[in-house]
């Protein structure tokens, strides 16, 4: 069992925030946007976010345990019945962004052994993972086009497209 990420490359990768920023917002916009939901300017809203609980959950976790695979896209996307979410844009641009933030702080660092940077990039696999999981399913959740919706009012599922 080797230890969850090292403080050192979370306040490292913390230091580049704006940066981080910057390049998600810049993938974000890189992607046609299918529907509303899906605009770029209104999924950039969410990075600051996102990022925070990244960084919660990067601190918080518990030891990694080598042989954990980190959950994939394609697995979500699976679940998606209408293929619209507009998350999963927001969450592969996040998810590259923050790798490339990573991928840098670690070359800064001619110390650091490979098996910390193996876990550096599984932990940031597992946590960006996570969470986009958690925010894709509540959104897929809500969809008129999912097999069994949530109880909401009629009303309400009328007005609710992805």
């Amino acid at each position: 069992m080797v230890d969850r990420m090292q403080e050192r490359l979370i306040r490292s990768l913390s230091n580049r925030r704006r940066e981080i920023h910057r390049r998600w917002d810049a993938l974000l916009h890189l992607e046609r946007a299918e529907t509303p939901l899906a605009n770029p300017d209104t999924l950039v809203h969410m990075i600051d976010w996102i990022l925070d609980k990244v960084f919660n959950e990067l601190r918080s976790r518990k030891a990694y345990h080598c042989g954990e695979r980190p959950r994939d896209f394609a697995s979500l996307r699976a679940h998606c019945h209408c293929g619209n979410n507009p998350f999963f844009k927001l969450f592969i641009a996040g998810e590259q962004a923050l790798l490339e933030a990573l991928v840098l702080v670690q070359s800064e660092d001619a110390s650091l052994k490979p098996v910390y940077r193996d876990t550096a990039v599984a932990e940031l696999f597992l946590v960006i993972n996570e969470i986009a999981r958690c925010e894709v399913e509540s959104l897929c959740s809500l969809c008129k086009n999912s097999p069994c919706p949530k109880r909401l009012s009629s009303v309400a599922l009328e007005e609710i497209e992805v």
